[in-house]
């Protein structure tokens, strides 16, 4: 749906036209795509002829964004000064009265980064030149190793060292079950949405706990101390129950145990932190610094984990980001398939601009979804760089993304053995 009527103006608005000419946000509309996967795009166009792209993909509710971007926001934005950033982000958080949640900070999320890359646009600079410039050249990132057993989960993870990565999350099925979170048929390109409605999976704590210690184990024998290795729980743990897993895990050293409990109770990190010196890292599914205030603050964890695309874009981001450095907390963002390049390379400009940067998820996309967003981001030796193209440095290809319309899929659900729902 493609918006064009003017908006009214603020006085702020009204004081700040001169200083903004040729840059009012002429129209907006909201793309879906699914090159294997659905994507949300929301591209903003000026009436100096330049253009902004931000990813507004919410993993198995992606058109209640979609709805929520062109019902609800897209009307206010039309006729606005595109450079008003943190007005507009304060107009839409604010002014909705109903704040937070994933489906709204997540569309927050995509006016956001679609405004910044009008802004470096303009300027005729890369992002992360106008975040306060380089802190660092790359960003470390990690890949996904997983199998069905620890033997091919191994050799998954060799071959991933091989490629140069220095870090590496291991994933592994878990002995009577039929699926495992993490493990996946195709070993680069993960895509848990596998379904028409959502598939049911069992869940056994116990056979999860006595496996991945033997896992980490095999991996350090196989690939020696160098390569970082990671660990995502998928908050299925109780805190003692993650105390004791981070425990066993202590000799081989892990860079991260991920999502280890559920973190709507932020207090269940605090009896982890004292059973263990695993570092944690949480947050994917966070949406606001307010999510995390207390973890930090509290040092009840070691990563945040806030993604750009559903914790309210750039402007978002780098307030967690200011936050945690105070705490000593580094960033560790989300970088899985279901967000589009748009926000992978967000990431990369704000991971670069950042004194706190940790490391950077990175599971690779499709070759359907890089043709349908070309970017200029580019992974050598373990290190992702940031584009050096003015803005984002990535695009949507409009044509070839109308080739793939949108397929519903769900994440899945679990189950225990007994029938009792449990957290996916």
């Amino acid at each position: 749906m493609l918006h064009t009527v003017p908006a009214p103006q603020s006085p702020a608005q009204n004081a700040s036209q001169g200083a903004s000419q040729g840059a009012r946000i002429l129209s907006a509309r909201v793309i879906v795509t699914c090159p294997g996967r659905n994507f949300v795009t929301l591209k903003i166009e000026t009436d100096q002829g330049v253009y902004g792209v931000g990813d507004a993909t919410l993993n198995g509710r992606e058109l209640a964004v979609a709805s929520y971007l062109e019902d609800h926001v897209i009307p206010c934005l039309i006729g606005r000064d595109a450079h008003a950033i943190e007005d507009i982000w304060q107009y839409l958080y604010r002014g909705a009265y109903w704040r937070r949640g994933p489906v709204t900070m997540t569309a927050i999320a995509a006016v956001d980064m679609a405004l910044w890359d009008i802004k470096a646009k303009i300027a005729g600079l890369p992002l992360y030149q106008l975040l306060g410039g380089a802190c660092r050249e790359g960003m470390m990132v990690y890949g996904h190793a997983n199998g069905v057993s620890i033997e091919e989960t191994v050799e998954v993870a060799q071959s991933y060292k091989e490629k140069g990565y220095k870090a590496i999350r291991l994933q592994c099925g878990v002995p009577g079950l039929n699926s495992t979170y993490g493990v996946s048929k195709d070993k680069m390109f993960y895509e848990p949405a596998d379904a028409d409605l959502p598939t049911e999976n069992l869940w056994d704590t116990e056979a999860y706990m006595r496996v991945v210690p033997k896992l980490f184990a095999a991996a350090r024998e196989a690939l020696g101390d160098e390569p970082h290795l990671l660990h995502d729980v998928h908050h299925r743990l109780s805190p003692i129950e993650a105390g004791r897993l981070g425990r066993d895990l202590e000799p081989y050293r892990p860079f991260w145990m991920e999502d280890a409990v559920v973190a709507e109770n932020q207090d269940n990190f605090r009896l982890i932190r004292q059973h263990t010196t695993t570092p944690l890292a949480v947050g994917e599914i966070f949406s606001s610094l307010w999510d995390c205030k207390d973890l930090i603050q509290n040092q009840l964890v070691d990563y945040i984990r806030a993604t750009v695309v559903h914790a309210g874009g750039v402007t978002h981001l780098k307030r967690i980001a200011a936050f945690a450095d105070v705490y000593g907390v580094r960033t560790g963002c989300h970088g899985a398939t279901d967000l589009s390049p748009i926000t992978m390379s967000a990431a990369l400009h704000v991971g670069r601009s950042i004194p706190n940067f940790g490391i950077q998820e990175y599971m690779r996309h499709t070759e359907a979804t890089d043709e349908v967003f070309p970017h200029g981001y580019h992974f050598k030796d373990g290190l992702l760089y940031a584009s050096e193209t003015p803005g984002l440095g990535v695009d949507i290809d409009e044509e070839k993304a109308a080739k793939y319309p949108y397929q519903r899929a769900y994440l899945p659900v679990n189950r225990l053995k007994d029938g009792t729902l449990f957290n996916w």
